[in-house]
């Protein structure tokens, strides 16, 4: 496992059975564009890889996975999980909740279970890959497996 040793993202998944695979890779911090960066480093199509984003819906923290080429539909987010209006969260707020840091923020093993909506763009795929819980670290794993892990629903939430 190298220098990831175990992060909640991966104890949840190997507490779940659910197999997964570590992708390391050498942070910049420098790069703000913690997403793209991973794709890039990797060698993965941007498609393949998803960002986790948090938005407060109602007042509601919710979990949002798109693709690191596309955007967050705030509108499509809050319908998706039956609420009205969607504002991305404060990042010390996302912090807090989930116990990661912004640009690490796996969906899977977060300090408070949250619901989460996952990109239907994600079924494109046999595995995409999500952050492992700390810059620097992707998890690729299957999409049914994700929803799995994290209760999460599948729904057009990109743009």
């Amino acid at each position: 496992m190298g220098r990831a040793g175990g992060t909640p993202a991966t104890a949840a998944l190997t507490a779940a059975g659910i197999r997964f695979t570590l992708r390391e890779y050498e942070h910049d911090p420098a790069n703000r564009d913690f997403g793209l960066e991973a794709a890039t480093a990797l060698g993965v199509d941007p498609d393949q890889v998803f960002k986790t984003l948090l938005a407060s819906v109602d007042g509601e923290l919710v979990v949002g996975i798109v693709p690191v080429s596309g955007k967050l539909d705030l509108k499509a987010l809050a319908a998706a999980v039956g609420g009205k209006r969607a504002e991305m969260a404060d990042a010390a707020l996302a912090e807090r909740r989930t116990g990661y840091v912004v640009g690490g923020i796996s969906p899977i093993g977060q300090k408070t279970c949250l619901r989460t909506v996952l990109d239907e763009t994600a079924e494109l795929f046999d595995t995409i890959l999500v952050s492992g819980g700390r810059r620097g670290l992707d998890l690729e794993l299957a999409p049914g497996d994700l929803l799995e892990v994290t209760g999460g629903v599948l729904a057009a939430i990109a743009r």
